[in-house]
């Protein structure tokens, strides 16, 4: 493991998960009430013995340079690291990334300055959790260029992903990227032996690709300065690649999503607030790590809550009633509130006393959801000031719409960082 270098793509604009990416990159986006989207591969890289990583953005990255810095810290003896590769200017390139493959060229030279065997390509906006160790394993003993992890998916799904066929020995000999059509997908159907052999099931026949790349390290550079350069890796180098080199599939079984969209993060949201979450953030075989923060427990006074999430420094007031929410950190939630179905990414800090008193005079509410309100199916972003008697409902029950303080995304209410919502108000 102590070969391998981690690179973790930061994406675009975020633009499907907006309002949430309004004011930071994607992997900074906040998750399951305490941590951020780029834990998730930064934590499954170390827990597999990979300490050098770094992780690539563009776009509103501040916020995300801050969080790596305070929370990843290696011993200066280990030659660990976590470091962020902003999108920038040099003599070879002046131009935004252009896609996945065009972001790991534009940083290449930090590649060659390693003394890694081979480079592992993540994502920066999954939840899952995986031992990267069986990756590479399967890598060097098929002796492969490179390895790309799958994912058995039904047919419902398949149109959204890069799919592959296999040969007996697990061998990409063809790729097709979200095939939209049966005529299209069918020779992509997977043997149902071949699935019952490596632990699959009939009833999820298509293996759809992970965003999860291994290279070997001279592939890597070979592929990248293939002519006509390539952009992406799922539209372009894999399609290509697979009739000049050898390609393996590692076979990935366990829980994984996607979080790119405001419907994805939100149901995923709510199932972590489940009696039985699919995915366990201290589960024993892989600790998540994050920030480490100096905040007092939980206060909850005669509330009624049921499958939440409820982070540190938060205060619920009496007869309140909170049902499969998450409750990020510093919330603050009033008398006779009733919320459902929600995600409270939390507060930057606390509010002192005359802070409270100055807004108040000026009108604006205390940074917490006021008494009397009521919130269904929707995300609040960090540092919101939601109003006595608020409804936030989707009134309308509309699927698309954008006002002054809010957007809906999916019949889902989305309050935008730091946005006020006066008292009294129903959207």
């Amino acid at each position: 493991m102590r070969n391998v270098l981690s690179l973790i793509l930061g994406g675009g604009r975020g633009t499907r998960l907006y309002p949430l990416t309004k004011l930071r990159s994607k992997p900074a986006v906040p998750v399951a009430g305490k941590y951020r989207l780029i834990d998730i591969p930064i934590s499954n890289c170390i827990n597999s013995g990979l300490n050098r990583v770094y992780v690539l953005t563009q776009f509103l990255s501040v916020s995300l340079h801050r969080h790596i810095a305070n929370t990843y810290k290696f011993d200066p003896f280990s030659r660990g690291f976590v470091e962020v590769l902003a999108a920038q200017q040099t003599n070879e390139a002046a131009d935004w990334y252009q896609g996945t493959a065009d972001a790991v060229r534009q940083q290449i030279r930090y590649v060659q300055e390693d003394s890694c065997s081979e480079v592992l390509v993540l994502s920066g906006d999954q939840l899952y959790r995986m031992d990267f160790e069986k990756l590479l394993r399967t890598h060097r003993d098929a002796d492969a260029d490179v390895t790309l992890a799958v994912l058995p998916v039904p047919k419902s799904q398949a149109s959204g992903f890069g799919i592959v066929r296999l040969d007996e020995t697990g061998r990409v000999v063809s790729f097709v990227e979200k095939p939209q059509t049966d005529e299209a997908l069918q020779p992509y159907c997977t043997p149902t032996e071949w699935l019952q052999k490596h632990g699959g099931g009939s009833e999820r026949p298509y293996l759809a690709s992970m965003g999860i790349y291994l290279f070997s390290r001279q592939v890597l550079f070979d592929l990248l300065n293939a002519r006509p350069l390539a952009t992406d890796f799922g539209k372009e180098v894999f399609p290509r690649s697979i009739r000049s080199h050898k390609v393996q599939a590692y076979l990935f079984d366990g829980y994984w999503e996607d979080l790119g969209t405001v419907r994805a993060y939100h149901e995923a949201s709510l199932a972590l607030a489940s009696n039985t979450p699919p995915f366990d953030f201290h589960s024993p075989e892989g600790v998540i790590f994050t920030r480490m923060r100096f905040l007092p427990a939980a206060r909850i006074s005669g509330a009624k809550l049921e499958q939440c999430l409820v982070s540190d420094g938060c205060v619920v007031q009496e007869q309140t009633t909170v049902e499969r929410s998450v409750i990020g950190l510093r919330s603050r939630i009033g008398r006779n509130v009733t919320i459902r179905d929600t995600v409270l990414i939390g507060a930057d800090r606390f509010e002192t006393e005359k802070e409270r008193a100055a807004n108040r005079a000026r009108r604006i509410p205390d940074l917490v959801v006021g008494d009397g309100a009521v919130i269904e199916r929707a995300i609040l972003d960090k540092d919101c000031r939601i109003g006595a008697n608020v409804r936030l409902i989707n009134r309308r029950g509309v699927v698309e719409d954008e006002g002054d303080n809010y957007v809906i995304r999916d019949g889902i209410v989305c309050i935008p960082r730091g946005t006020i919502v006066p008292d009294g108000t129903v959207i």
